[in-house]
């Protein structure tokens, strides 16, 4: 199931990112998720802040940014989470009770952005995805609404979001990575990016269980 689990991951969010070639040549996670490691400290202690498993906040970071805490991207997401200030970011100013949006200069802030994006990962678990039961299908959901939003994937189910939440506690975690999957199935490059998944699937595996043994 942990394999399944990064495959999932790795599919939703390479399929829904502009900010890799996954067709030439296909895409080697070894590289971002060795980067993103370097960040797990951090990552640590945002999940534990806001209730959000690290291995978790470090795979978005290796396929989002590739560990780089200063990239953004054309549509002004930044940081080694891939923030856009006035949605994602402005959503967890909210949630802290702050005017306004983060800066680019402070999404650039590994620290932040880290703390900001479990924030948000923590916000989507507890706002439009409460209800869930299985921990499992909240898991793959959170994933699936980081990189589409939680609104695309309940209307997948139905245009009422309490329908929706219902229709989904009525399956296990197969039958919602199968609803998804049939929904992502008709992407460009989506066998690419299966292919991706898998490799990155295993190395942020590889890479807990060393990052685990040394602490």
């Amino acid at each position: 199931m942990k394999l399944r689990w990064c495959v999932f991951l790795f599919v939703f969010l390479a399929g829904c990112s502009s900010k890799h070639d996954y067709r030439n040549p296909p895409w080697n996670a070894e590289v971002p998720v060795k980067r993103a490691m370097q960040w797990m400290p951090i990552s640590e202690k945002a999940g534990a802040a806001w209730g959000v498993d690290p291995q978790l906040v470090t795979a978005i970071i290796a396929i989002e940014s590739g560990g780089n805490p200063t990239v953004v991207s054309k549509s002004g997401a930044v940081g080694l989470m891939q923030l856009k200030p006035s949605t994602s970011g402005r959503d967890v100013y909210q949630r802290m009770g702050w005017r306004g949006e983060p800066s680019v200069s402070e999404l650039k802030n590994p620290e932040r952005n880290i703390s900001m994006g479990a924030a948000y990962l923590s916000i989507l678990e507890n706002g439009p995805l409460a209800g869930i039961k299985d921990p499992q299908v909240m898991r793959y959901a959170v994933v699936v609404s980081y990189a589409n939003g939680a609104g695309a994937l309940l209307r997948t189910f139905s245009s009422n979001r309490q329908d929706a939440i219902d229709e989904i506690n009525d399956m296990d975690a197969d039958d919602f990575f199968e609803h998804v999957a049939k929904k992502a199935s008709g992407s460009a490059g989506a066998a690419l990016y299966l292919e991706a998944a898998e490799s990155a699937g295993r190395d942020v595996i590889i890479a807990a269980l060393r990052h685990s043994r040394r602490a």
